[in-house]
């Protein structure tokens, strides 16, 4: 008794609001109505009414078969409106943005009677589809006009069909009681066609169809216009019908101007001074003209070609300013400033496909000269231009590619990283295995082996320095000692996407021998690693990615008792061009920076590693070495379809720092190398690659291990880049 109290006190105290709510809601129900009474009497703006209509049909004869090329008029019986078409070769007609009216139909063929149909009337604006027949012109039968299900316009009957011949020329089948006919000739090619010899210079179609149309005309191709159809950018044959010239032409310009860590040596530039590094300022400027010719033999397809001669030479301007003697040149009387040219031949290849494989442009060919190659996605190992002979192609409609490849290196012009024709003494052999879509849709991996066979020599490069041995370790306390290595790697590589993630990545094993190491004094194994994974996300006009880079370095060649170990664990590359972690918008991989007080780099241009290692180009591997890490975050900006901006940055360590304090004599060298901070963009004036401006900027703020070796001032560089492509 005392619950149900308290629930009718309950109810009647909430009653005034269930009232409350109730009128509220009686009353938006009244507005919205008033509101959708207004909106109703509102008058909604309507289209104008069509005043045109839109007139097809077929045009037949008495038995059916359409008749082709019968010119129809309407005109107009009340204006001075008139319309006039042909039938197509299906007997088909159009006419279209006809006025609403009352018109005579007038229909002409040569061998069929001209009818008139005096009065047909359009009365609405919509299509009207007709089926019209004709009569043989000895037949004295109207014409039929029947509206194919159009509702209201009457059909005109026709008269029985006559056994009149239907076209002139062609006799009809022969009546009862008669001889049969004889079957008319076919009549020769050339009456019906016009062969043309040359398939690839038929001429444009005329290209306005409609009065109104606002389409731009063809525009006809000039030798100097690499934009529409030419003949030396494989557009026409050059000779025959499947031989083609694809000229292309690239002058590159480049600007560096960078501030890194020099000695002043003997002879400083500046008398004053007494300090070990001197003035490390540098600009560098460089212009590469390169001409490709390019002729094969193809159809301009996705089928590969059957033949391919390639020649492309390259002629290189470049001009160094330093701050110090001793750089340019191992003789202090050469100055600060170098200007040097050089002309190389980087490719001069024939390539012949051995066989088809499948009808889905599956293939096996085979290329021998020098030749353009980079053994991997990013450049991690192995990317030259050196003569060779490859085998390669793809299987399955090209989800497998392969190649077969070995290279006879020649030597490199040391200020223009072109070609000589001196022998390097070196032969790199290499394997490789593509899957695309690898268990995801979008994500190509790839198996590789490599086999580095570089043979013992002295070489001294074009400045005068010492490059091979490398000036270091036993070579400066003793006599010169040329050693061979022999390196072999395993690796594994990705580049793609797995869904909206892009995914790129690497992992190779160094397996081999060295039978003289110049740092460490005596033979070595190999056994070392290098490992990279970048992932990144695109979200709108933006790609965020992340990266990570590892080397591992070499300990064991320090203290006495590693002596009984012999293993290097210090990766190094055959010679790498790595894009990865920033390129060219990081310091530390864009620039070479040099140990001072020895004749090795820290790092050398376009490289991740710090090898230690007199030059990437013309020196040997070295597998004693301290290793790196390396955090990069990032993001590229698609600013607009034509300008692209990137921000880059990267944290370094050393994996080990004993080959350093080796090298250096001194202890301790801590393992943190610094930050690296780097900003660009790239701009395409016409959207595509005939014009492409690049530039950015980067420093490397030095960390404890940098701050040991050198003096802990930040590293920086700017650089500007314009490429200018036929």
């Amino acid at each position: 008794m005392q619950t149900g109290g308290r629930a009718l006190r309950w109810s009647l105290s909430c009653l005034p609001c269930f009232s409350f709510f109730l009128c509220l809601f009686a009353f938006s129900s009244l507005l919205f109505a008033r509101q959708a009474q207004g909106q109703s009497n509102r008058r909604i703006p309507e289209r104008p009414p069509a005043s045109t209509a839109t007139l097809q049909g077929l045009i037949r004869d008495q038995s059916g078969r359409a008749i082709p090329a019968v010119q129809l008029d309407l005109r107009s019986t009340t204006s001075d409106q008139h319309y006039s078409t042909t039938t197509d070769a299906e007997g088909i007609f159009r006419l279209r943005d006809i006025r609403l009216g009352v018109y005579e139909v007038k229909l002409v063929r040569e061998g069929f009677q001209t009818k008139i149909i005096p009065s047909f009337e359009v009365s609405k604006p919509e299509l009207t589809v007709l089926e019209l027949e004709l009569q043989a012109s000895d037949e004295k039968v109207p014409a039929t006009m029947c509206p194919s299900g159009v509702p209201g316009i009457p059909c005109i009957p026709a008269a029985p069909a006559s056994p009149a011949t239907p076209y002139p020329g062609i006799r009809s089948p022969a009546s009862q009681g008669e001889s049969p006919a004889t079957a008319e000739p076919i009549p020769p090619d050339s009456a019906n066609f016009s062969p043309r010899p040359d398939r690839w210079d038929i001429a444009m179609p005329e290209w306005r169809r409609y009065e109104t149309q606002p389409d731009a005309p063809y525009v006809k191709g000039h030798w100097y216009d690499p934009f529409n159809r030419n003949r030396i950018k494989g557009d026409y044959p050059i000779f025959g019908q499947r031989w083609f010239l694809n000229f292309t032409g690239t002058s590159e310009t480049g600007f560096d101007g960078r501030r890194v860590p020099v000695p002043s040596g003997l002879n400083a530039q500046d008398p004053g001074s007494s300090g070990f590094f001197g003035r490390g300022g540098q600009e560098f400027v460089s212009e590469n003209l390169r001409l490709s010719f390019d002729l094969f033999r193809g159809d301009t397809s996705f089928r590969p070609v059957d033949f391919r001669f390639r020649l492309t030479p390259e002629i290189n301007l470049n001009y160094l300013q330093t701050g110090e003697r001793g750089i340019v040149n191992v003789d202090t009387r050469k100055g600060t400033n170098r200007f040097d040219t050089h002309v190389g031949l980087q490719e001069a290849f024939v390539e012949a496909k051995l066989h088809d494989l499948s009808p889905n442009y599956d293939f096996v060919s085979v290329r021998a000269g020098i030749q353009q190659f980079t053994s991997d996605f990013r450049g991690f190992l192995f990317s030259e231009e050196q003569p060779g002979v490859r085998i390669f192609g793809n299987l399955r409609s090209n989800r497998l590619a392969y190649n077969l490849a070995w290279f006879h290196l020649l030597e490199k012009n040391t200020n223009s990283g072109l070609n000589t024709f001196e022998d390097r003494g070196q032969q790199v052999y290499v394997a490789n295995f593509y899957i695309q879509d690898f268990l995801a849709k979008g994500y190509t991996t790839e198996f590789s082996f490599h086999y580095n066979q570089d043979n013992a020599t002295v070489h001294y490069d074009d400045n005068g320095f010492l490059v091979r041995p490398e000036p270091v370790g036993a070579v400066v306390n003793g006599t010169v000692h040329p050693h061979n290595i022999r390196a072999y790697y395993l690796g594994w590589a990705g580049n793609g996407h797995i869904g909206r993630l892009n995914v790129s990545n690497a992992f190779y094993q160094a397996l081999g021998h060295d039978d003289f190491n110049t740092i460490a004094g005596r033979p070595v194994n190999i056994n070392a690693q290098m490992a990279a994974l970048e992932l990144s996300v695109d979200k709108d006009w933006v790609r965020y990615r992340a990266s990570f880079f590892y080397a591992s370095g070499d300990s064991s060649n320090r203290s006495g008792a590693s002596r009984t170990d012999g293993t290097a664990r210090g990766f190094d590359s055959i010679v790498d061009d790595t894009h990865f972690a920033g390129t060219d918008n990081s310091f530390w991989d864009r620039e070479g920076i040099r140990l001072t007080a020895t004749g090795v780099a820290l790092v050398n241009p376009m490289s991740l590693l710090p090898d230690l290692r007199s030059s990437k180009e013309e020196g040997q591997a070295n597998f004693v070495n301290p290793g790196i890490y390396v955090f990069n975050l990032g993001a590229d900006f698609d600013v607009t379809p034509k300008l692209r901006a990137f921000v880059n940055s990267n944290y370094l360590r050393f994996d080990r720092t004993e080959p350093l304090e080796l090298l250096l004599f001194q202890r301790p060298i801590r393992h943190s190398i610094g930050t690296d901070f780097g900003a660009g963009f790239e701009y395409r004036p016409p959207l595509s690659e005939n014009i492409v401006v690049r530039g950015g900027a980067s420093a490397l703020v030095p960390g404890q291990g940098l701050d040991d070796i050198y003096n802990g001032k930040v590293m920086f560089s700017v650089f500007g880049n314009v490429k200018f492509q036929f």
